[in-house]
Formats: C-alpha cells, sequence, structure tokens
C-alpha cells in the first residue's frame, strides 16, 4: 500500500490543522491506522491511532483533547485534526498503516510496513 500525507503548513499557537493520509494499492478499512510525528534531533513519537476495523482510538497523553484522529473507508483516507496546536507540536507528520497489529504494539513505529512521506507542522508562538 502506498500512503499519502498532506495537510501540513504554518500556524499560529492556538489555530487548527487537518492532515489527511490517503491510501492506494489497497484497502486499508481494516489495518490499524496511525499517525506519528518528529521534531529535529528527537525520535518518533506516537501520535494517534485507530486500531484495526473496530475504529478505537487511542492518542499520547499530550494531544489528548485536541487531536482526533477519524477515517472514511470510502475514500481509503483518514485524518488527524489538530486543534489548540502549540509550539510543542511543531514536527514532520507521518501516517502509517499496518495489517493485524496487536493492540500492545500500536505505539511503536516499528509495527508499521506501510508510511507516508511526512508532512510539515509549524507552529508559531
Amino acid at each position: 500500500v502506498q500512503l499519502q500525507a498532506s495537510g501540513g503548513g504554518l500556524v499560529q499557537a492556538g489555530g487548527s490543522l487537518r492532515l489527511s493520509c490517503a491510501a492506494s494499492g489497497r484497502t486499508i478499512s481494516s489495518d490499524t491506522r496511525a499517525w506519528f510525528r518528529q521534531a529535529p534531533g528527537k525520535e518518533r513519537e506516537f501520535v494517534a491511532a485507530i486500531f484495526r476495523s473496530g475504529g478505537n482510538t487511542y492518542y499520547r497523553d499530550s494531544v489528548k483533547g485536541r487531536f482526533t484522529i477519524s477515517r472514511d473507508n470510502a475514500k481509503n483516507t483518514f485524518y488527524l485534526q489538530m486543534d489548540s496546536l502549540t509550539s510543542e507540536d511543531t514536527a514532520t507528520y507521518y501516517c502509517a498503516a499496518g495489517q493485524r497489529l496487536i493492540l500492545s504494539t500500536i505505539r511503536s513505529p516499528q509495527a508499521y510496513p506501510s508510511w507516508g512521506q511526512g508532512t510539515q507542522v509549524t507552529v508559531s508562538s
């Protein structure tokens, strides 16, 4: 599967952005779909995920209540709505997908075989 991330940009603190990740090559409706981010000099970190087809969602603590991951299976696309952005959210954001993941692994980048190219999010304070 090929993933194409889009929607990044420059936004002021307190603003919002919506990232999209469009999949092609096969349907990902049963995959675990996730967003990760990586700031310069830091490791790639988990942001949010939708687990398999059931739709349960998971977030890192620092984005709970501000970010929302969602999906549109008809479009083979998933999203990350980011509200109340802060400078700490500045990073390159990557989408990822994987089949038959187990729940205990969804926060690990190594669990995902398919990745998008990344989209830059810069929050100015």
